[in-house]
């Protein structure tokens, strides 16, 4: 199953979507081997504790690992091997009837908990399957192109299972350029994510519509507005949320417009340096409170060179010992020999600086500025 992160397989995805972890060829092998084991324990040793009816476990521990199939068939082998084995060493024909009827019983209740567990399996991977095809209709799959930029990332929410977290991003071809969004909502969970599907939305239908930069943020602030006033009515709390919007066009220089998030990072020359945005302006949600207004900032971006945004998530980033993640310092020392895939290679990083697992959702995107077909090729080559 695409699980919607760049093109990752399930594995045990087949008809269905559930396949047996519990293959055919091994199957038999453990079947046969398990039960000669018992059996010639039980024969040669000819203690007064009889092993066979350990057998009777076996269906069990199919019915976890296998399918409907194989755990009907351990039953049934386990029914005739047990009931050989009582015939040949003898016993009392009641005794080895009710041994029989037993392990019958057991193996009927293991055909059944198997037959649930295998449909709860196939829910679980009808929802990630629809929770996946969700994720590629919200979270735009990367890398892509415009005629202005390479766009690659990596994006990880904190929880293991969701698809979508709190840190968002989305790039927007447009009549103006190549509009670019990365943003993180404040707080965890299914509120936060609330707010920032509602922030996406509106910037995927203002980066059309406005021409000015500064009309997209506003844009980006009423719809966080909105959300807030709803949040209150339903009891939660409301929520702020930072942002950096740029329009790249085909000239060199780069609007921008700062609203509190982390300044993007400029890799070009062998060197790579933060960005002066100057003084950022306040989060999306806040705008009532001052009277101070959003104004977007310039900076050069030049064609070959590199610009790298990212959330919280990578700059608080903690090493056992308390330390900060050093961004500036990683990308200065890759700036003469970048990686590939510059993202994926700061993913890595990152989980061997903090070695456990993070603690806030990651977002981070890279952009290379390009200018001929022939840059294209380039990088697809050095990627793959």
């Amino acid at each position: 199953m695409d699980d919607g992160r760049r093109g990752v397989t399930l594995p045990g995805a087949g008809r269905g979507g559930v396949t047996s972890r519990l293959r055919t060829p091994v199957f038999w092998a453990g079947l046969i081997l398990v039960t000669a084991v018992v059996a010639a324990l039980d024969v040669t040793t000819g203690t007064a504790v009889r092993l066979w009816p350990l057998l009777i476990f076996l269906p069990a521990i199919v019915s976890g690992l296998g399918t409907v199939w194989q755990t009907i068939v351990a039953s049934a082998w386990v029914v005739l091997v047990e009931t050989g084995i009582a015939a040949y060493l003898g016993g009392e024909v009641d005794d080895n009837l009710l041994a029989a009827g037993f392990t019958t019983v057991f193996g009927v209740l293991s055909v059944m908990g198997c037959r649930y567990r295998v449909r709860r399996e196939e829910e679980v991977y009808r929802l990630r399957s629809a929770a996946a095809a969700l994720q590629r209709l919200i979270v735009r799959p990367l890398p892509m192109r415009t005629k202005d930029v390479l766009v690659d990332g990596l994006y990880q929410p904190v929880e293991e299972d969701a698809l979508v977290g709190g840190d968002m991003y989305d790039v927007a071809p447009s009549r103006c350029g190549t509009r670019v969004l990365i943003a993180d909502v404040q707080g965890k969970g299914l509120p936060a994510i609330g707010t920032a599907l509602a922030v996406l939305g509106s910037f995927r239908e203002a980066a059309y519509r406005e021409d000015r930069l500064t009309g997209v943020v506003n844009a980006l602030e009423n719809s966080v507005v909105r959300q807030n006033s709803f949040a209150t009515r339903t009891g939660e709390p409301e929520r702020l949320v930072t942002a950096l919007v740029l329009d790249i066009g085909a000239e060199t220089v780069v609007e921008v417009v700062d609203c509190g998030h982390i300044a993007p990072f400029l890799i070009y020359g062998g060197d790579a340096r933060q960005v002066n945005l100057g003084e950022s302006a306040v989060p999306l949600g806040l705008a009532e409170l001052t009277t101070a207004r959003r104004q977007g900032a310039r900076f050069t971006f030049p064609v070959g060179a590199t610009l790298l945004l990212c959330t919280d998530g990578v700059t608080e980033a903690r090493d056992p010992g308390g330390a900060f993640y050093p961004l500036e310092e990683r990308l200065r020392a890759w700036a003469r020999d970048p990686p590939a895939n510059l993202a994926a290679a700061l993913g890595a990083d990152l989980r061997a600086f903090t070695r456990a697992a993070p603690r806030d959702d990651i977002a981070v995107l890279t952009l290379r500025r390009i200018a001929h077909q022939s840059d294209l090729q380039g990088y697809q080559q050095g990627g793959s």
